[in-house]
């Protein structure tokens, strides 16, 4: 009698064929889970393959990338365009079907997967999404937006302290159309688990709040489909069980380490075949199974019935029609232009002493009535990130039609969720944080960036400038470490007004994450004419020269700063232009990113190859800045980590004043 159905063990063919010619992969998931991918693809996910980016589809997500050719050959065989050569051509430079799943890659791949348990986080934020826009369009008559969240985990998964945060968070907000399917086979890369993970994982999620059907049969179809329809019916989210056979059907591999990353082999391939009765040659489906496993037909009916639905909607509720569909094309409104420059000339005629976390806050409070899909959120720090506004509605388990999400302290979850939520699509997210802490979710904020999606980072306390906190909150290396994350744009903007074109600059970013960087201390609102304020948004811009560059005669020397230390260089600059006569140029430079992508001549008019006399200046890791003042320049910034003081103390400490900057300046000067 031959081991499974011979619909999932075209999954399992699939997948040891791709993994053997690759040299390379991970069998065993595909292999064990393909009985519950079957129930759930073909009885149950709303999806057309036809249109991968049908609003309303369920989201499925592999938590456990490693597994991608469970989620290729699912693709494949539903009716997606993804070719057999494409999986043949696994991991391979240039096809569709990378190691692990690429988020704008193949089609139907919904976030990137890989580093385990930020794909059950997206899912997450995903449901999150869900439940915040049925809240906001949806009516007693029409359930526009209506849709489940499924995600695959396995044991890596749970064994990922990121499970925690997102789990507990789940079960408070109470996401009831979050489905997650547990590949519970008990083996990973070192071997059986009993060693290292005997966590009573049902009781932990039942603790967290969770519906948790356990000791399911993996490979049992009518079992699994049941326990998906009650789960269905559960307003919690729930956590299915399902004890599976790693390496399903390889005679001398199953259920062992040997199934889990490596291929089979050519010996082991051929009894798997007999085992599972499949005689067809690698990579060849018969005709009759892809016509079992094809959805194009019902998806297509699927969404054609909701399109007949959403017809009657935007009858009866054009506004939030039109609204809807605004949202999801990520189109901004028609005022977005007028009055963002209306709030910079406020800002700019408004002469105050403001940190830059307060005129942060104060954009997101004008920004939520102009975007009404802004959501946001803070790790615990709402007060401090100031992300938090007097009108914002806050995100619970009774409460859906909200714009503000307390994480509590799990910048992790918070930061792996925002990206959920952005993936989701129809919302625009930002989560806050201390920049510092910003290392608890680096790997999140790095595929922010790899998935190219546009969360948005608001990172307050910048620097030394933190104070009596310590060098434990004090950020050295962060900001060097942003801005080597390609795709990412770094903003540290010196004053209420850059912070206006930072936010804007932020909200309109395409194909990236955007971070943020505020200060705690207040920053004095600086001087510009019309064409500095205009130039704020290419990046860096002269913000200072000591004489009438008018003739574009070079200065002798320029400054380069960031942040609270811009005004530490117009005041530097000032002295030397009174003091020593020199012709000094103050660069402010809020985002090097932008700054890199404007056109050679506007680079050149601001930093003049010919000044070969530069000193940057910024409350952080001095290494970075090399690039900018060159074998020639100086740098003055931090060589160390922190000291437990007031933020004024520290600066004088660590040489951040007017003294230190124009000693350097003389000195470069005499060279």
């Amino acid at each position: 009698m031959p081991k499974g159905h011979r619909l999932p063990n075209a999954i399992r063919a699939l997948t040891m064929d791709a993994v053997q010619k690759a040299g390379s992969g991970h069998p065993g998931a595909p292999m064990g889970m393909a009985d519950i991918a079957h129930v759930l693809w073909t009885d149950i996910l709303k999806h057309n393959p036809q249109n991968p980016d049908w609003v309303d589809r369920d989201r499925f997500v592999l938590s456990n990338g490693h597994g991608s050719m469970l989620l290729y050959s699912l693709l494949h065989l539903t009716g997606y365009d993804l070719d057999m050569d494409e999986l043949r051509n696994f991991r391979q430079l240039g096809s569709k079907t990378p190691g692990h799943p690429e988020y704008g890659c193949t089609p139907g791949v919904e976030t990137t997967t890989g580093p385990l348990g930020q794909g059950f986080a997206n899912g997450v934020g995903m449901a999150i999404a869900e439940k915040i826009l049925s809240g906001r369009f949806n009516t007693t008559q029409h359930q526009i937006i209506n849709h489940h969240t499924y995600v695959f985990v396995g044991d890596g998964c749970l064994m990922e302290g990121l499970s925690h945060e997102v789990a507990s968070l789940a079960g408070t907000l109470g996401l009831g159309k979050l489905i997650c399917i547990y590949d519970d086979n008990g083996i990973s890369i070192d071997g059986e688990l009993s060693g290292w993970f005997t966590d009573d994982t049902e009781s932990r999620f039942n603790a967290y709040g969770w519906h948790v059907a356990g000791g399911l049969d993996g490979h049992d179809q009518d079992a699994v489909k049941q326990a998906i329809l009650a789960a269905q019916a559960d307003p919690r989210p729930s956590l299915l069980c399902c004890k599976t056979a790693i390496g399903y059907g390889a005679p001398n591999k199953e259920g062992t380490a040997a199934a889990h990353g490596s291929p089979l082999g050519t010996e082991e391939i051929a009894l798997t075949r007999a085992s599972l009765d499949w005689s067809d040659a690698p990579f060849e489906i018969p005709t009759d199974v892809y016509a079992a496993w094809d959805c194009c037909g019902k998806g297509a009916a699927r969404e054609d019935e909701w399109r007949r639905r959403y017809a009657d909607y935007a009858k009866a509720k054009p506004e939030l029609a039109t609204e809807l569909e605004r949202a999801l094309s990520g189109e901004l409104p028609a005022i977005w232009e007028s009055e963002l420059n209306a709030l910079l000339a406020e800002m700019q005629a408004n002469n105050r002493t403001l940190a830059s976390r307060n005129a942060s806050g104060e954009m997101i409070a004008k920004l939520a009535q102009l975007l009404p899909d802004l959501v946001g959120g803070s790790a615990d720090l709402s007060g401090s990130n100031c992300t938090h506004w007097a009108e914002a509605r806050t995100l619970s388990r009774d409460v859906s039609d909200a714009n503000y999400i307390y994480y509590g302290v799990r910048e992790f979850g918070m930061t792996a969720i925002t990206n959920g939520i952005a993936l989701h699509g129809g919302l625009r997210p930002f989560c806050g944080t201390f920049l510092i802490f910003m290392e608890y979710a680096r790997n999140a904020t790095r595929m922010a960036a790899l998935m190219g999606v546009e969360s948005i980072f608001v990172y307050s306390h910048d620097s030394i400038g933190q104070g009596e906190d310590g060098p434990t909150h004090q950020p050295i290396e962060q900001l060097a470490n942003l801005r080597g994350t390609p795709n990412m744009s770094v903003w540290r903007p010196c004053d209420s007004v850059e912070t206006v074109v930072a936010w804007k600059a932020a909200i309109e970013k395409k194909g990236g994450p955007t971070a943020l960087v505020l200060s705690r201390q207040g920053l004095p609102n600086l001087p510009r004419e019309a064409e500095q304020l205009a130039n704020i948004a290419r990046g860096a811009y002269v913000l200072y020269d000591s004489s009438d560059m008018s003739n574009d005669a070079a200065p002798e020397v320029i400054l380069l700063a960031t942040g609270s230390e811009v005004s530490l260089a117009l005041a530097s600059a000032q002295k030397l232009a009174t003091d020593d006569g020199l012709v000094v140029r103050v660069v402010s430079m809020p985002c090097v990113e932008t700054f890199e992508a404007q056109e050679p001549t506007y680079r050149d008019r601001v930093l003049p190859d010919s000044v070969r006399k530069r000193v940057a200046i910024e409350a952080s890791h001095v290494d970075y800045w090399r690039k900018w003042v060159g074998l020639d320049g100086r740098v003055i910034g931090m060589h160390s980590f922190g000291e437990s003081a007031p933020g004024s103390t520290l600066f004088q400490h660590f040489g951040f004043t007017v003294d230190k900057v124009v000693d350097t300046v003389r000195e470069l000067m005499r060279l």
